[in-house]
C-alpha cells in the first residue's frame, strides 16, 4: 500500500517480499488440489470504510468486492438461528423469530454502538483533517449523551462483561462474541468492548470478500504499483537494514546483496524490525519500549476443508453461507477458551466458525464443490506437546464440531488443510503465528500502536518508518498503515 502512494508520488520505489509470493495474510492458495483458500484474511471490511481504492485506483487494477449479506448467521447447537444481515431491521426481525425480547435489546446495543464507532471511524481511516471534527464530536456527544458514566464504563470494559449487560442471553452474546474474538481480543481485555461494539460496523459498512480470494487485493496492489512505476522483487528476504550514525543507508538481503537507501518503510513485526534487523538496534527508551510491547499466547488456528457440497444446516435458508458462519453457542465458552489457550491448552470446548467463499465464488472450487474455512479464534500459539503432535486432534474437533451442526458434513470432504500457528510462524515469519504481530489492547491501539513514540509510523533514526499490522492505528485489511507511512515519508522528503 505504502509503495503505491509513494510511486504515484514519483519516487523511486522498490517492494522486497520475502517470500516467492506476495500477499503475506492476504494470499489465497490452493492448500487442496483444486479448491483456493485464503490464508488468513478471509472477509474485508475496514478497507471497504476508507477512500484508498478509489484513491488507488484499485478497480481498475483489477479489484472487485462482492457484499456478504448476510454477514453472519448464528448457527447453534440446539437448532436456534439468527441471520445477522446488513440491514438492523432484518436483523432485528430473525432475532425476533426466536425471542422478540432479545431483538429489541440487540436494537439497543447497536443503536449504542454506532455512535461510538462513528467517532473512532477518522481515525481509523487515517483522517485527521480539520473537516471531520464536527462530525466527530457531535457522534461523541451523541454516544455520551445518557449516562455519560455507564458509557464509560461500557467503552473501557472487557466485551464480556458488555454483552453479559447489554444482551439478554447467549442466543446473541455467543456470535457477537465470536466476532469480537475475530479481531484477536480476548473476552476478558480490558476495553475490549471496542470490539464488541465494532459489530456495528458491519451493519454500516458490510462485510465484503474478495472476488477470487485475498489474493485479489494483493494483486491489484502489484497491478497499480507496476503501472505506477514501481517494482517489485520476491525471494528478497532482508538480513539488515544499515543505519550507521543514526540514519537509513541501506538494506542488506539474506543473499548478500547491499541495496543503498535514503530511505526505508518496514511492514513487517516492528520489534523484529528495529530489534531484530536494525543496525544497530534501536537503543534507549524507544527501544525499552518497544521490547516491552505484547503479544499473548493466543493466536488463530484454521483448517481448510474442501467438500463437494456446502454444510447442510438443518432448516437452512438461501444466503446461509453468504458470511460468516457462527458455531460459538456460549460466551462463557469462549471465555474459558481464552484462559486454556493462554496457559497453552488446547480448549476443552473449541470455539470455531466457519466462512464458506464459495457459496458466492464459484472460481474457488470446481463446479458443484466448496471450500470450508474454519477458523478457532481462541488457539494456543504454543501448545502442550506441541502443533504437530497436536495437529490431527484439532483438525478432528473442528470436522466433528461442524457435523454436529450440519450432518453428514463428514461425508462430504473431498481434502483438508491445517494452517497452525507453528506453520503459520515457519512459513510467514509471524512471531508465534500472530498475523497482527502484537496484542490488540487499549494501550497498544491507534497512537499507541505499537508503542506511543513510535505510534506516528516515524522511528529515531532518520529515513527508517513503520507501517503494517503492528502500528498505529491497527491490524487487520486496512491499508491506513501503508498510507499514513507513505504521507509520514513524503512530508519528511519534499
Amino acid at each position: 500500500m505504502a509503495a503505491c502512494y509513494l510511486a504515484r508520488a514519483g519516487r523511486d520505489v522498490l517492494v522486497l517480499e520475502q517470500l516467492d509470493r506476495p500477499g503475506g495474510g492476504s494470499r489465497t492458495e490452493e492448500t487442496v488440489a483444486g479448491y483456493r483458500f485464503d490464508l488468513h484474511s478471509a472477509a474485508h471490511n475496514i478497507i471497504n470504510m476508507t477512500d484508498i481504492p478509489a484513491e488507488l485506483d484499485l478497480a481498475g487494477a483489477g479489484l472487485e468486492y462482492q457484499e456478504m449479506d448476510p454477514f453472519s448467521i448464528a448457527i447453534h447447537a440446539d437448532g436456534r438461528r439468527v441471520r445477522f444481515h446488513r440491514s438492523v431491521e432484518a436483523t432485528v426481525e430473525s432475532i425476533a423469530e426466536e425471542s422478540p425480547s432479545e431483538a429489541e435489546a440487540y436494537r439497543r446495543f447497536i443503536d449504542k454502538a454506532v455512535p461510538i464507532v462513528r467517532t473512532l471511524l477518522p481515525a481509523i481511516r487515517g483522517d485527521t483533517s480539520p473537516r471531520v471534527l464536527p462530525a466527530q464530536a457531535a457522534n461523541a456527544l451523541r454516544a455520551m449523551r445518557s449516562q455519560p458514566m455507564m458509557t464509560a464504563r461500557d467503552v473501557m470494559s472487557p466485551y464480556d462483561s458488555l454483552l453479559r449487560r447489554w444482551l439478554p442471553s447467549d442466543l446473541t452474546r455467543g456470535p457477537v462474541a465470536a466476532f469480537a474474538a475475530h479481531a484477536g481480543v480476548g473476552p476478558t481485555v480490558p476495553g475490549g468492548a471496542l470490539f464488541a461494539f465494532w459489530q456495528a460496523v458491519y451493519h454500516l459498512f458490510g462485510q465484503w470478500h474478495g472476488r477470487g480470494g485475498a489474493q485479489n487485493l494483493t494483486d491489484a496492489l502489484v497491478a497499480r504499483l507496476r503501472s505506477l512505476g514501481g517494482e517489485l522483487r520476491c525471494s528478497a528476504a532482508v538480513a539488515r537494514i544499515e543505519a550507521p550514525a543514526g540514519r537509513v543507508r541501506a538494506v542488506v538481503l539474506e543473499s548478500g546483496e547491499r541495496i543503498p537507501a535514503e530511505a526505508v518503510i518496514t511492514a513487517m513485526d516492528p520489534k523484529i524490525a528495529l530489534l531484530g534487523l536494525l543496525d544497530p538496534p534501536l537503543g534507549g527508551e524507544a527501544g525499552a519500549d518497544l521490547a516491552a510491547a505484547r503479544r499473548s499466547n493466543v493466536v488463530q488456528a484454521l483448517v481448510h476443508v474442501a467438500t463437494d457440497r456446502l454444510p447442510d444446516y438443518p432448516n437452512n435458508r438461501p444466503g446461509d453461507w453468504n458470511g460468516l458462519q457462527s458455531y460459538v453457542d456460549r460466551l462463557e465458552d469462549l471465555t474459558k477458551a481464552w484462559v486454556q489457550s493462554e496457559a497453552g491448552r488446547l480448549p476443552d470446548h473449541l470455539p470455531l466458525y466457519a466462512f464458506t467463499p464459495s457459496a458466492i465464488d464459484a472460481s474457488l472450487a470446481p463446479t458443484g464443490h466448496h471450500t470450508v474455512y474454519l477458523a478457532c479464534p481462541a488457539a494456543p500459539s504454543t501448545v502442550e506437546g506441541g502443533w504437530p503432535a497436536r495437529r490431527e486432534e484439532f483438525v478432528e474437533r473442528c470436522l466433528d464440531t461442524v457435523e454436529a451442526r450440519a450432518p453428514g458434513f463428514r461425508a462430504s470432504v473431498r481434502g483438508v488443510a491445517a494452517w497452525t500457528p507453528d506453520e503459520m510462524e515457519r512459513v510467514e515469519r509471524w512471531p508465534g503465528g500472530h498475523p497482527m504481530y502484537l496484542d490488540i489492547a487499549l494501550d497498544q491501539l491507534g497512537p499507541f500502536r505499537p508503542t506511543r513514540r513510535l505510534g506516528g509510523w516515524r522511528t529515531p533514526i532518520a529515513g527508517l518508518y513503520i507501517s503494517g499490522a503492528g502500528t498505529n492505528p491497527s491490524g487487520g485489511i486496512a491499508g491506513t498503515p501503508g498510507r499514513q507511512a507513505a504521507r509520514t515519508l513524503l512530508a519528511d522528503h519534499t
